[in-house]
């Protein structure tokens, strides 16, 4: 491993906890499966908009997506109700590490950029609210390459915005496909083995595996 000068952080079940917005969409829903069934779902249609070439933001996916989401599990909702529903994406809180850690990362010299698949407005408005905002250099979504995580060119934006070489790049993240993605996008990655999730046994495997951002940062400081 080649110790990298910028860092690269997914948003979503990496940085934030997303308990709040489950328990909306299960509540709603009247489905303890619900989120689990929505948010890959969500995932999926992000990349039919990115394979297809016909962009939309991720928050018209997600309202999309929690509406199929509802008929199959026989709800109805309407478009004020979807809004309500989903309206916690915004008032998340960091995992219990994550300040420290980037703070910890901040002051020993690393470039830190968080990039989600989300709208910039959003991404910056949970940053803010989970105070940890003024630990990056830039807040980044993929709305500027408009192609969705995993797609290569995702990771090639954050890094040549930053001035950065690819080897010289890591992306931190809790999801096995944004890991690959990262891999063959010729960057370094670290994963976050948070409960619940796995490494995609066909990828390329990542430089660093911790169960918290603080054990990632602790083999950070070692390399």
């Amino acid at each position: 491993m080649i110790k990298p000068e910028l860092l690269i952080f997914d948003v979503n079940e990496t940085l934030l906890d997303m308990e709040p917005l489950k328990k909306s969409i299960n509540e709603a829903l009247k489905d303890a499966r619900a989120f689990d069934i929505w948010f890959p779902t969500l995932l999926q249609y992000s990349l039919v908009e990115t394979l297809t070439k016909n962009y939309k933001d991720f928050s018209e996916i997600a309202d999309a997506t929690l509406k199929m989401t509802a008929h199959k599990l026989d709800i109805d909702l309407t478009e004020v109700q979807i809004k309500s529903v989903l309206s916690p994406i915004t008032k998340l809180f960091a995992y219990p590490e994550v300040s420290n850690s980037l703070e910890v990362l901040k002051q020993n010299g690393f470039k830190l950029v968080a990039l989600s698949n989300g709208k910039p407005q959003v991404v910056n408005d949970q940053l803010k609210y989970a105070k940890i905002h003024h630990f990056f250099d830039k807040v980044l979504s993929i709305e500027e390459v408009k192609n969705y995580k995993p797609h290569v060119s995702t990771y090639h934006y954050a890094y040549s915005v930053m001035n950065v070489l690819a080897e010289d790049t890591m992306l931190i993240a809790a999801h096995g496909w944004d890991i690959a993605g990262a891999k063959r996008a010729g960057i370094q990655a670290a994963f976050i083995n948070r409960p619940g999730k796995s490494l995609y046994p066909l990828a390329i495997e990542p430089e660093i595996i911790g169960f918290s951002l603080a054990e990632i940062t602790e083999s950070l400081l070692k390399s």
